[in-house]
């Protein structure tokens, strides 16, 4: 069994901008190996089969989005310049002066163009849309067409970088916190008796719209889902919205879309396990797959478990290991408690 923190770098240093996931879902397909058989679906979320559904029996559903959000090549200027879009809601406010990689036909360091403050006027001052961002990797026109394309995808550079106290920064870690965790809980779970089908799918397409997880609870038709993304950790700046601290643990959704027995019982098997949790409460949609899955076929019974993060939407994103740990291991707890006639630690 992988480290947390050395399953967390693989993940988040894999390329995977939101439909082309292929590189970060190889890196966890050699994990979730180990443990069920391994499938893609059509539209590239990698799903693992733990334990087969039985007739008649609950089949439990674990979803983490691998999908990181990125750039998106639409043209190549006549100077060699290129022009880009975004891949999922990028903060435009880190681009200007931001090291980057092409993935063309071979990986190409690139730096997004800024104009120095010395030259800059008043509108320039403010943050460009994306599509007014020009990318410059060193290229003549006819140089740059033969090594991209557009639709060539588009990463920002940021090394993945351990801090104190068990937190971690790098790209990507929404949401491949939440890989990290349902994939450590398909461990958990791999050997216990569970009374259920158990099935585990990282999902593509997720900053565009949701549509992997949506298909593949079609594909799979659970009776029950546990959605893994993650949500905000408190930070300076951030005002009066829902947040947790770090190493507060597993941040258990409640909001219209989720089944609220689930969400209730997540609460009492934390409480129950001594596991670090905070109640999560949003009036509408939660924003994540679980909206989605929650809707597919007639309805799954469906709850969301957050890690919290910091500088969300960015190549500088922060999370707790002990926070993923803390999800995984209630995913496990409940899942035995609910779902196996031996409990937790079976």
């Amino acid at each position: 069994m992988m480290e947390t923190s050395a399953l967390l770098r693989t993940l988040s240093e894999a390329v995977g901008v939101a439909g082309s996931e292929s590189g970060v879902l190889a890196a966890a397909r050699e994990e979730l190996l180990k443990i069920g058989k391994c499938e893609v679906s059509p539209l590239g979320s990698l799903i693992c089969k733990i334990r087969e559904p039985k007739a008649g029996r609950a089949h439990v559903m674990l979803d983490a989005h691998l999908d990181e959000i990125g750039l998106i090549v639409t043209a190549i200027l006549p100077d060699g310049f290129l022009k880009v879009s975004n891949c999922g809601g990028i903060d435009r406010r880190i681009l200007p002066a931001c090291q980057v990689t092409i993935h063309g036909r071979e990986p190409l360091k690139a730096v997004v163009c800024s104009v120095p403050p010395h030259l800059q006027d008043k509108e320039q001052k403010k943050t460009q849309k994306i599509e007014e961002f020009t990318l410059d990797a060193g290229l003549g026109f006819e140089a740059a067409q033969k090594l991209i394309a557009p639709g060539d995808r588009v990463t920002i550079d940021a090394p993945f970088a351990g801090l104190l106290g068990g937190r971690v920064t790098g790209k990507s870690l929404d949401n491949r916190a939440g890989c990290a965790a349902v994939i450590r809980a398909g461990e958990l779970l791999a050997q216990s008796p569970l009374d259920c089908g158990l099935s585990v799918v990282l999902s593509s397409l997720e900053e565009v719209g949701e549509q992997g997880a949506q298909c593949a609870a079609y594909a799979l038709a659970p009776t029950h889902a546990i959605v893994v993304d993650v949500s905000f950790a408190g930070a300076p700046g951030l005002g009066p919205v829902r947040q947790a601290a770090f190493g507060s643990g597993a941040m258990v959704g409640f909001a219209p879309t989720l089944c609220g027995e689930m969400s209730r019982g997540l609460i009492e098997t934390a409480e129950r396990h001594q596991i670090p949790h905070t109640p999560e409460v949003m009036g509408g949609k939660s924003g994540t797959n679980a909206d989605n899955i929650a809707a597919s076929r007639c309805g799954v019974r469906t709850a969301l478990l957050s890690i919290p993060q910091r500088n969300m939407h960015t190549p500088v994103e922060i999370v707790d290991t002990a926070d993923i740990e803390a999800v995984a291991n209630l995913i496990a707890a409940y899942l035995c408690d609910n779902f196996s006639l031996e409990g937790f630690g079976c």
